[in-house]
C-alpha cells in the first residue's frame, strides 16, 4: 500500500508516520508513505528525522489547497490519510480566516483530486470538538455537529464535505473524531506541552477561568492504532470516535503535570477564561471497539510521565519552536 499523509510533519500525523514505518502500526507493515505538509509554524522536518531514510518514505513539501502541487504528488498512491489542519482553538478565535482556507477548502482540494485520480481509500481525521459540548454522558457518532469555535466550525464543515463525496461520488471515505491527544513531538502551544515546558523553565502555567473545563485524554499513540484500523477496515461513509478513556478537569491535569515536574500551586496564573470555551468533551468508542478491536493500551499516568520526560530530555526540540511563536 501507498499512502499519501497530509500534515506528516505536524505532531500526530509525524507519530502516525514514524509507527508505520518501524512497524508499529500492525497492517502497514510494507506500506510506502508520502508525507505532504506545507511546514507551517507547527510542522517540522525534525520530526521525522528518526526514519527519514526509510527506503519506504518519502517528502514533498507542499500545500493542500495547492490543486496542481496535491494533483501531482498524489498520483499513484493507494490512500490518503489526511491530517493536515489549522488546530489551535485559541489563534482560530482571533483570525478564523487560515482556518477556512486550509480546513475547508485545503479537504475539498484532496477530495476532488482523490476523486480525479482514482485514489482508492480516504481517510479524514476530524475532532470531538465537532460536537460542541456535553453536561453528562458522551457522545456517539450519530450527535448532531453543533461545534462552539471558528476552528471546530471548520473541522464540521470538512467533515461534511467527507460525507458528502462519500454519498454523491462514492468515495471510499471514512471519518475519524478524536478527544484531545498528549505524545512528544507536540507543538508547545497546546496545554500539556506549554505547561510542562513553562514549568521546566520555571515559569507561570495559564489556567483558564476556573480551570474546570474537562477533556478525554488520549496518548497519540493509540489514536493512530485507531486510525490504522479504520484506514484498513472502516466502512465506507461511517464515522469512528477515537478516545482514551481517561477525562480529566483542567485543574486535575494541572496537578498532575505540577507532580510531574516538582512545582506547586504557586506556579499556576488564573487567567480569563477562553471565548466559546466548551465545558466537557466526551466521546463513547463503543463503535470502533465493536467493529474494528480498537482499545486504548496507554495507561495515562505512564503515558504522561514518559511525555514530560521527553520534554526534560529534548530541550533542542522545543526551545526554538516556543522563541519562535512568542511575541
Amino acid at each position: 500500500m501507498k499512502i499519501f499523509v497530509t500534515g506528516g510533519a505536524g505532531f500526530i500525523g509525524s507519530n502516525f508516520v514514524r509507527m508505520a514505518l518501524t512497524a508499529r502500526l500492525p497492517g502497514l507493515e510494507d506500506a510506502d508513505i508520502t508525507v505532504f505538509d506545507a511546514l507551517t509554524y507547527s510542522g517540522t522536518l525534525t520530526n521525522l528525522e528518526a526514519i527519514s531514510d526509510s527506503p519506504r518514505y518519502s517528502f514533498v513539501h507542499g500545500d493542500i489547497r495547492d490543486q496542481d502541487a496535491v494533483a501531482t504528488a498524489l498520483a499513484g498512491h493507494d490512500a490518503i490519510v489526511h491530517f493536515a489542519a489549522e488546530s489551535h482553538v485559541d489563534r482560530s478565535v482571533t483570525d478564523s480566516r487560515i482556518f477556512v482556507e486550509t480546513n475547508v477548502l485545503g479537504t475539498q482540494t484532496l477530495l476532488d483530486q482523490a476523486l480525479a485520480l482514482g485514489v482508492p481509500r480516504f481517510v479524514h481525521v476530524s475532532t470531538d470538538e465537532v460536537y460542541g459540548s456535553i453536561d453528562e454522558g458522551s457522545w456517539d457518532e450519530n450527535e448532531p455537529l453543533l461545534p462552539n469555535s471558528p476552528y471546530s466550525a471548520s473541522k464540521a464543515a470538512s467533515d461534511l464535505l467527507v460525507r458528502s463525496y462519500q454519498v454523491t461520488h462514492g468515495l471510499n471515505a471514512s471519518t475519524t473524531r478524536c478527544s484531545n491527544n498528549y505524545g512528544t513531538h507536540h507543538f508547545p502551544e497546546k496545554v500539556i506541552p506549554l505547561f510542562i515546558t513553562n514549568l521546566l523553565d520555571g515559569q507561570k502555567i495559564p489556567l483558564y477561568g476556573d480551570g474546570g473545563n474537562v477533556r478525554d485524554w488520549l496518548h497519540v499513540d493509540d489514536h493512530c492504532r485507531g486510525i490504522a484500523l479504520v484506514l484498513q477496515g472502516g466502512k465506507p461513509g461511517e464515522t469512528y470516535n477515537i478516545g482514551g478513556g481517561t477525562e480529566l478537569s483542567n485543574v486535575e491535569l494541572t496537578e498532575f503535570l505540577l507532580a510531574a515536574t516538582g512545582r506547586d500551586e504557586s506556579f499556576i496564573e488564573h487567567v480569563a477564561d477562553r471565548k466559546g470555551h466548551d465545558r466537557r468533551y466526551s466521546v463513547d468508542i463503543g463503535k470502533i471497539q465493536r467493529e474494528l478491536g480498537y482499545e486504548p493500551l496507554v495507561p495515562f499516568e505512564s503515558g504522561l510521565a514518559d511525555v514530560v520526560k521527553w520534554y526534560r530530555d529534548n530541550r533542542s526540540w522545543w526551545e526554538p519552536l516556543k522563541e519562535q511563536t512568542t511575541p
